[in-house]
């Protein structure tokens, strides 16, 4: 398999996954920065342009977040990546979902690409503050459902990761984690694999 992925990304969560299930992978370094995500080799893997990517040995491309973490969890049962338990497995995938859509996707988006947001005479820095807000609230959320918790479904799952990288975000932008976020945040980077991938991308 290849796995396109940019270093402190969204795509940190999916390197941690593969790394808890034992997968063998090459791994490909898309830099945004440069625009390698526009590129006409890069677009012929995945059209729209997004990282993650992780390129099956079949030759099928999957493209965002959801549909690479739940493909792992599901091909490698064993890894035990999502709970077995039918209302277990559905909170996590819920919860996946909103740290994916709401907190990356409406929160974390318009603190960094907040042009993406600017209508005639909005001013970046409140999309910014906007962003902010959306992300401190959503935390809220995720520190009620870790409440008396080590992670959102018991154990670990493929919703902790989603979690995870957006409290790294949060963290290194200088927000404060609400306590239970906090605790799942330390008790994260304490992991195996979130430590050696956290290296590998360049993080101490």
């Amino acid at each position: 398999m290849k796995f396109y992925m940019t270093p402190g990304s969204c795509s940190t969560g999916i390197h941690i996954l593969l790394e808890e299930a034992g997968l063998v992978f090459e791994a490909h370094i898309v830099n945004l920065v440069k625009g390698d995500h526009l590129k006409p080799e890069y677009l012929a893997i995945n059209p729209q342009g997004s990282i993650p990517t992780l390129l099956r040995d079949d030759g099928v491309a999957l493209m965002d977040f959801v549909s690479i973490a739940t493909w792992i969890a599901e091909t490698f049962p064993r890894r035990k990546l999502l709970p077995e338990e039918r209302e277990s497995r559905d909170a996590a995938l819920a919860n996946m979902a909103f740290c994916v859509g709401h907190i990356h996707g409406e929160g974390f988006r318009r603190v960094f690409v907040p042009e993406r947001y600017q209508r005639q005479g909005a001013k970046i820095e409140a999309i910014q503050a906007e962003g902010r807000a959306i992300v401190a609230s959503a935390l809220l959320a995720m520190d009620s459902e870790l409440a008396g918790k080590d992670y959102l479904a018991g154990s670990f799952s493929i919703a902790d990761a989603a979690l995870f990288y957006n409290e790294f975000w949060a963290d290194k932008i200088g927000m404060e984690l609400p306590p239970s976020c906090l605790a799942h945040y330390q008790r994260m980077r304490s992991r195996p694999a979130v430590r050696q991938v956290l290296a590998e991308e360049g993080y101490r």
